[in-house]
């Protein structure tokens, strides 16, 4: 990638427009052609650097359920557990980290799921034999988005403010079908062509300034988080994923993680439960070209809050990772399959 890339890497991120030509909008910021941007982005595309541009949905707000969880698995079988596991369609990340605990994945199920997300994780247990499994739902939400430092030399305590919902979001009960409608066709990758929103809003009853007028609905209920590239983080340069996890005293835990989910290098951070074999209760996610990246922004939050009881999880295998499709049918058939107390008596 030269530095043009980068720039271009960093921007839509964070920030891709939500106009019937954004490619044009993007050369418009990067002082370049519409055809340049596109260029660009096709040839990363190829070399698997930008994997998807698409919606990223507040999973609460549609009426779904998700939660990290860690199981742990005797190291010769953590590859056939992890693989049963990774089996579910709601299951998006799964991860091998250096632990007790060494298989980490996140789960997402449906409101129309007949198990629900407590038993869905207690079968997936059952069905992988694993060994313990933690469910580590999110007590309290204080940051979901990546933020890769593409151009490179940020500083490791630098801080962005995330724009916050303007309107209450409607109940997940309340979410009629043109809003569903809309979440299927923004959640699909958008493909790099002058107007790309033009087949999504066909394939789904909209006209292109119909579906744009929906996005800016979503945005604005927070039902729909941002809309922006994910990348591929090892292609991309960033091998280090370390999972930083905090001990912090219950009544310093918003303080904290509002703290954390203030630096652009943490891409997510939540308070999660406590076990007497898991004693960490604030969460925030770091991504690096190296693990010294990953340390240095740990260091800084430990610097700046005082806070020293932590260890860092870094993954050492992928077996896993996608994005939840909404409003698929994919993981009621998975329950029908695979749930003994759902199967015809």
């Amino acid at each position: 990638m030269d530095a043009a890339d980068k720039r271009l890497c960093d921007l839509i991120q964070n920030e891709f427009p939500l106009v019937e030509r954004p490619y044009a909008a993007i050369g418009e910021r990067l002082g370049t052609g519409e055809d340049e941007v596109l260029e660009r982005v096709k040839r990363l595309r190829s070399d698997r650097i930008i994997r998807q541009v698409s919606a990223i949905f507040d999973t609460r707000k549609l009426g779904y359920r998700s939660m990290l969880v860690a199981a742990r698995a005797p190291a010769e079988r953590a590859d056939e557990a992890a693989g049963i596991i990774s089996t579910h369609p709601g299951v998006t990340h799964n991860y091998e980290r250096k632990h007790e605990f060494n298989i980490w994945f996140t789960l997402g199920v449906p409101p129309t799921s007949r198990l629900g997300l407590d038993r869905s994780v207690e079968l997936l247990g059952e069905l992988a034999e694993v060994e313990a499994i933690r469910p580590l739902p999110a007590l309290r939400f204080f940051k979901i988005g990546v933020d890769l430092d593409m151009v490179g030399g940020r500083d490791p305590a630098a801080k962005r403010v995330r724009a916050e919902p303007v309107r209450e979001a409607p109940a997940p009960d309340a979410i009629g079908e043109r809003d569903i409608a809309a979440v299927r066709a923004l959640q699909a990758d958008l493909r790099p062509l002058p107007e790309p929103f033009e087949a999504p809003a066909a394939r789904h009853g909209f006209t292109v300034p119909e579906l744009l007028a929906k996005a800016a609905e979503l945005q604005e209920t927070g039902q729909m988080r941002r809309f922006a590239a994910v990348l591929y983080h090892r292609s991309a340069g960033f091998t280090a994923n370390g999972m930083g996890v905090w001990k912090v005293p219950e009544d310093e835990v918003e303080e904290m993680g509002k703290l954390m989910a203030a630096y652009r290098g943490v891409s997510h951070c939540y308070q999660r439960p406590t076990y007497p074999d898991w004693p960490y209760n604030l969460f925030s996610m770091t991504h690096g070209r190296d693990r010294a990246e990953c340390e240095a922004v740990l260091d800084a939050i430990a610097e700046e809050t005082g806070l020293d009881e932590r260890i860092v999880l870094y993954s050492t295998k992928e077996w896993k990772k996608t994005r939840l499709v909404y409003f698929s049918q994919d993981a009621e058939e998975w329950e029908r399959r695979h749930a003994p107390e759902l199967q015809p008596a």
